[in-house]
């Protein structure tokens, strides 16, 4: 896939999983679990134990869903993710040398900023998502207004949001959010039917 059918294939899907677990020999099933829930595009987190090897693994089990890599904090995080096959990188920090790195093997960044400044800093250099963390900190009402000055940006809110609140980020003007923990914890069922009322939320 092309950078910009990557780009366009996240806003689609409105949802990052983000998988973080302590345990190597989680993962993979977790991945699983989350794809046969109705997920289409996830991120292995950095400080996941194997979590290149899981990336590798994971695109080729599942050649339909996009596997990127999370808490990429510096450019050699990047270069090592990439080297196992995440589609994207995404940061909890603003990090140009992370976006040069990531423009340059042409894949997209979804960039960590929080403040106004931060949000600038991303857009200036050409980060491609601006993922508001920690999102719940702020809430929605913050995003709002943040989109005033920075209107038409896309922003993905990450950070303690879940399924019952995530309609609340969409109608702040968030194309996107990530979830963690709240969403391993489901089982699939629930997951695929809150993802189908996720995608209704967004539309309405």
């Amino acid at each position: 896939m092309t950078k910009e059918e990557i780009i366009a294939r996240i806003q689609t899907e409105r949802l990052i999983a983000i998988v973080r677990l302590a345990e190597e020999a989680e993962v993979l099933p977790t991945v699983s679990r989350l794809v046969a829930s109705g997920v289409r595009v996830l991120e292995i987190t950095s400080n996941t134990p194997g979590y290149g090897q899981a990336i590798k693994q994971a695109r080729t089990e599942f050649p339909d869903v996009l596997i990127g890599a999370g808490t990429i904090l510096n450019d050699t995080l990047a270069d090592e993710a990439l080297s196992f096959g995440a589609q994207f990188l995404v940061t909890p920090n603003m990090n140009i040398d992370v976006i040069t790195t990531a423009h340059r093997n042409g894949v997209p960044v979804v960039m960590g900023a929080l403040t106004p400044t931060e949000v600038a800093e991303g857009i200036n250099y050409g980060a491609d998502f601006i993922k508001l963390f920690p999102a719940s900190v702020m809430g929605p009402a913050y995003l709002k207004a943040l989109l005033g000055p920075y209107n038409g940006i896309r922003v993905i809110a990450v950070g303690g949001v879940d399924f019952s609140n995530a309609g609340d980020w969409f109608r702040a003007g968030a194309v996107g959010v990530g979830m963690g923990g709240s969403l391993l914890s489901d089982d699939p069922t629930t997951i695929s039917q809150s993802i189908t009322k996720l995608h209704h939320t967004f539309e309405s």
